[in-house]
């Protein structure tokens, strides 16, 4: 059974992989969501406070662990979903290292100790990934090689 839209026709195959691949973001952030709402019951941080005081450190770093993911998320998705057209598969592979990165970042902040939240900083490749692939598409489309104009 297949898709019988123009779009889908237009699309490289594999591009469903980046779709999901962006539902997928989604979920982390509902899982995010989800920490910072069992951690309001339990530091008993009511709405519509966004921070705690100072002494409910570990509240606080699971609250910024879920604000650091919202603050980058439009980057992602914009990288994500522009690059996956130049190339699904690469796209997909630095999409799920960098939500994998971004639990692995939520988990170490989570502790109340900011430091361990370095320990998800891998995730940086894949959005640099992201990056070269979403450039990549722009020289693309524009039928422009930085190659052939230094050789030049």
């Amino acid at each position: 059974m297949g898709c019988s839209s123009k779009l889908a026709e237009c699309l490289p195959c594999g591009y469903g992989y980046v779709v999901l691949t962006a539902v997928g973001s989604v979920f982390v952030n509902v899982w995010h969501a989800h920490n910072v709402m069992r951690a309001r019951k339990k530091f008993g941080v009511e709405y519509p406070l966004l921070y705690g005081p100072e002494d409910k450190k570990e509240f606080n770093c699971i609250q910024r662990a879920h604000q650091n993911y919202l603050e980058l998320w439009p980057e992602f998705l914009t990288l994500l979903l522009l690059g996956g057209v130049q190339n699904p598969k690469v796209a997909t592979g630095a999409g799920v290292v960098y939500l994998v990165s971004r639990i692995v970042y939520a988990k170490g902040y989570s502790t109340g100790d900011p430091d361990k939240r370095k320990y998800g900083s891998f995730g940086m490749v894949g959005m640099l990934v992201l990056l070269g692939n979403t450039v990549c598409l722009a020289f693309h489309l524009l039928k422009w090689n930085p190659l052939k104009a230094i050789k030049s």
